[in-house]
């Protein structure tokens, strides 16, 4: 069940830093900041369904949101794993388009939602905030990109490498070339990360663990050898 609770003002949150709400004039941050709502979610729920239309955006101001695609055969392909900080819902808002894709929340959350017509003045009358914006959509775009040409070119060994390092550089605490992955995802989604069936994953992180480039306890994974990684998914930079 959401919980809509008292929302901390947008001048006082540390998730805004990370934001492309960053940077705002203190008028449109006023009015980011009495528009918007903010609600607790649980693990599981719904921010939005494909199809639908959007009423506004989702900034995280915690925990993990999965951004993904079903397949004709019942599979979700994850888009994107957005954390704290990330603006969820703004592409399809500012191009007056259903949603493309389905979010849920991976890990409790709070989500602050920031209403259309809030949204679209705040973008008319900040210049700089339209240029962030559009340069994050571009962004955006260049990863899309990157992820079909990885689906096409890297063997699933590869893209599970690379899949592992991302993680790694978003959620991976401790440092170094050893890190803990500070977030709980099922086989099934880390496939869905992957584009890939569960039963190959699970296969591979049985080898990868083998191979002592990671290691298992429950759920959670540790990344131990991260050059090694690197080098499996030929991926250098």
């Amino acid at each position: 069940m959401m919980n809509k609770v008292k929302s901390t003002p947008c001048e006082l949150c540390l998730s805004r830093k990370l934001s492309l709400f960053a940077g705002l004039g203190e008028e449109h941050l006023c009015s980011v900041s009495e528009g918007k709502n903010f609600i607790s979610h649980k693990k599981g729920q719904i921010l939005y369904y494909e199809s639908t239309k959007p009423l506004g955006v989702f900034c995280v101001n915690s925990g993990v949101v999965k951004i993904f695609k079903t397949a004709s055969n019942g599979k979700d392909q994850i888009i994107r794993l957005a954390q704290k900080g990330d603006l969820v819902g703004y592409a399809s808002l500012i191009g007056e388009e259903a949603y493309t894709t389905t979010a849920t929340i991976v890990e409790d959350a709070g989500i602050c939602f920031v209403p259309k017509e809030v949204f679209l003045k705040v973008m008319k009358e900040d210049n700089n905030f339209h240029q962030r914006l559009t340069q994050a959509l571009c962004h955006d775009m260049g990863l899309m990109e990157s992820q079909l040409t990885d689906a096409t070119q890297k063997s699933i060994r590869e893209r599970l490498a690379l899949t592992l390092l991302q993680l790694g550089d978003s959620y991976g605490v401790d440092g170094g070339d050893r890190q803990r992955l500070d977030i709980t995802l099922t086989r099934e989604e880390i496939a869905g990360l992957v584009g890939t069936a569960t039963e190959t994953v699970i296969r591979l992180l049985s080898e990868f663990k083998k191979d002592k480039l990671i290691d298992l306890q429950g759920k959670k994974i540790i990344l131990l050898n991260r050059k090694g990684l690197a080098r499996l998914s030929d991926f250098y930079g």
